[in-house]
């Protein structure tokens, strides 16, 4: 069976470089896989997610069409862009497997003082925030896709750092100290290929 293309979501302020040391790492242990990461800039959190999600959706498209099954990975707020497209843009009608790490499903207090009308990106991540009360109540699309959530229990960046849990699937504690290493430590990488690279 062809494996099928793992498309990777970077989150705030950060770029597809994010992902260099994991990329590397996922090549190595599989040379055939086939990785997207989409750059979407998003003026320093003020861009809404859901004009993100639908930049997503077109990117995917134009790499995959409408109809090819994929994988697909978020970091950070990448996470929730990511669920974005899989509950407003048809994505849980091609995804397989969906990987979230570090990502304010749930909320992160950081995001509380942020006032909408300027930055509109990261108040969509306070807690109970429109958007989150809308993708939870519409949880139940998540169903045809294996959801997977990673977090850090210490993370200050989405904090408390077990709020970033998808309302679906299995829940793990990466052993990292900080939100930055979810992405850049080598236990989180080695985790991250091993279940990425899962049949």
């Amino acid at each position: 069976m062809t494996r099928p293309p793992l498309v990777l979501v970077h989150g705030l302020w950060d770029t597809p470089r994010l992902f260099d040391r994991l990329a590397a790492s996922l090549q190595q242990a599989c040379p055939e896989i086939e990785l997207f990461r989409p750059h979407l800039p998003h003026r320093l959190g003020q861009v809404p997610l859901e004009t993100l999600a639908g930049r997503l959706a077109g990117q995917i498209g134009a790499r995959f069409g409408c109809d090819r099954g994929l994988d697909l990975f978020g970091f950070s707020m990448g996470g929730v862009i990511g669920r974005l497209w899989l509950q407003d843009h048809g994505g849980v009608e091609r995804c397989r497997r969906f990987v979230c790490v570090g990502s304010p499903q749930q909320g992160t207090l950081v995001a509380q003082p942020m006032p909408r009308c300027w930055m509109a990106g990261i108040a969509d991540m306070k807690v109970g925030s429109a958007l989150l009360r809308r993708l939870d109540a519409d949880a139940d699309r998540l169903a045809p896709v294996a959801c997977h959530s990673l977090y850090c229990p210490t993370d200050l960046m989405v904090l408390p750092g077990w709020r970033a849990v998808l309302p679906r699937g299995p829940r793990e504690a990466l052993p990292v100290l900080t939100h930055r290493q979810l992405m850049h430590h080598p236990r989180a990488i080695a985790r991250l290929t091993e279940l990425l690279l899962a049949p």
